[in-house]
């Protein structure tokens, strides 16, 4: 039950407020005036204070600074007389959520409780799981300045206090694994293994035995017990990204797993409990695929009990600066270069542009801008240098692609210098698949040590 602190020096006003809020559910603390009410604020955990302009005693901002000096959460809401607008805006400036003119009807007064709140909760959520992930991961407080982004955070907050299964949706490229790491930072589960998997990446004769394991002796080849996925997540969380992906037998099979708790890893005639938080994503609308006969229909509604949808970069390009900075203190750093930020035409060169990759793709950009610059700023000549090439300057796409190629090799193993394990694990490739691209370009990983 949320407890207001209610601050007036009319009794009658005082009365007929803290009876009004006592019968919508509310506790209330009240007060004739500003002493007894910072007493209050002291001693006792208080949600929200709504607090006159004109006190006997001190002028109702200043109660509110002083309040704010004990808890500096605590969200305000003033009650002004009419005509006395400039005073409550400045109000809202010096911290308050709102302001309500006298006389007000009980219906307003009520609405702006609940919303100031509700953006109370909101704000406290994100700044818990802000902590959590930067303590974790240290993405520095990546998300606190969109209020989309906010909401989804608050959900993601809600969500993290259970243990029932989250499907993300988002395009490629807009955090959806963050969001699934952030899920099990902020859960019981977040002293357990968190295990990412990407569906589309596993060979579909392969899936079964990669997420639940197999015997040895369980077919040709298996020399030996493997763990499977599931069971690697034992006490943690497993994340199944691109789950669209999932041949169709497969997701008969997860859709048992999901009802039962359990499953048989491959050759063995026991099961395995899971005890795994399941966090399901996919790029791709799950409900179309269903419509079009390639996604179960069963399967859709076991896995879509939160869901959770994460909007394109376009949409919260308030984000942009902030992702910007953030990319380029971790390149600059991974660089070992003094880079320190962003031209103002730089900066407008990505506030306008699209990002149809995404979040994704404006790392991508800011890694490439801070390999390339010889300058503590990086310029708007550096910024999505592809955007910048005219009609003639194209080349036929094989030759484009063996450029490409050929400098990202080179890039590569001038970063890890030569070091061909660190140079697949970054490029996301088998060393053979290296081994032969160095081959056809004449090089050696020595040629970079």
């Amino acid at each position: 039950m949320k407890k207001i602190l209610v601050v007036d020096d009319d009794k009658n006003i005082l009365k007929v407020i803290k009876m009004k809020l006592e019968s919508e559910g509310f506790q209330v603390a009240s007060s004739l005036n500003a002493q007894a009410a910072l007493q209050i604020a002291k001693d006792e955990v208080i949600d929200l204070a709504l607090l006159d302009l004109k006190l006997n005693d001190k002028n109702g901002i200043e109660l509110m600074e002083d309040i704010h000096q004990i808890n500096p959460e605590l969200p305000a809401i003033i009650l002004t007389a009419y005509g006395a607008i400039d005073t409550a805006v400045e109000a809202m400036r010096k911290g308050a959520y709102s302001y309500l003119t006298k006389p007000f009807e009980e219906d307003d007064l009520l609405l702006q409780i609940e919303q100031c709140l509700e953006k109370a909760t909101i704000s406290y959520a994100v700044k818990n799981l802000n902590n959590k992930v930067k303590q974790k991961y240290g993405f520095d407080n990546i998300v606190g300045q969109s209020g989309t982004m906010k909401k989804v955070m608050a959900k993601v907050s809600q969500a993290a206090a259970t243990d029932s299964i989250v499907h993300i949706e988002g395009e490629s490229g807009t955090g959806k694994e963050l969001i699934a790491k952030t899920l099990h930072v902020a859960s019981s589960r977040r002293d357990g293994p968190f295990v990412a998997i990407n569906c589309a990446a596993i060979p579909d004769n392969l899936m079964e035995s990669e997420l639940f394991g197999y015997e040895k002796g369980a077919f040709t080849g298996a020399t030996k017990h493997k763990k499977g996925f599931f069971a690697q997540a034992a006490k943690g969380s497993i994340f199944l990204d691109e789950i669209s992906e999932m041949p169709f037998p497969m997701q008969a099979k997860l859709l048992r797993v999901i009802e039962e708790r359990e499953y048989y890893p491959l050759g063995s005639e026991k099961t395995v409990k899971v005890d795994a938080r399941i966090i399901i994503a996919s790029n791709k609308d799950l409900a179309k695929e269903v419509e079009n006969k390639t996604f179960r229909e069963d399967l859709y509604y076991r896995i879509h009990v939160i869901p959770i949808k994460l909007p394109p970069l376009k949409d919260r390009k308030e984000n942009i600066p902030l992702l910007a900075k953030y990319f380029l203190k971790k390149y600059s750093s991974k660089l070992n270069k003094d880079v320190s930020g962003f031209s103002k035409s730089a900066m407008q060169k990505l506030l306008l542009h699209t990002w149809p990759g995404n979040v994704r793709e404006l790392e991508n950009t800011i890694e490439c801008a801070a390999a390339l610059t010889t300058k503590s700023i990086i310029h708007e000549d550096l910024i999505l240098q592809a955007r910048d090439i005219k009609p003639n300057d194209l080349k036929p796409l094989k030759a484009a692609k063996e450029d490409f190629e050929k400098n990202y090799i080179i890039q590569l193993f001038e970063f890890t210098k030569g070091n061909v394990s660190k140079a697949a694990k970054l490029a996301g490739r088998y060393r053979a698949d290296l081994y032969d691209l160095l081959k056809k370009y004449g090089m050696k990983p020595a040629d970079f040590r």
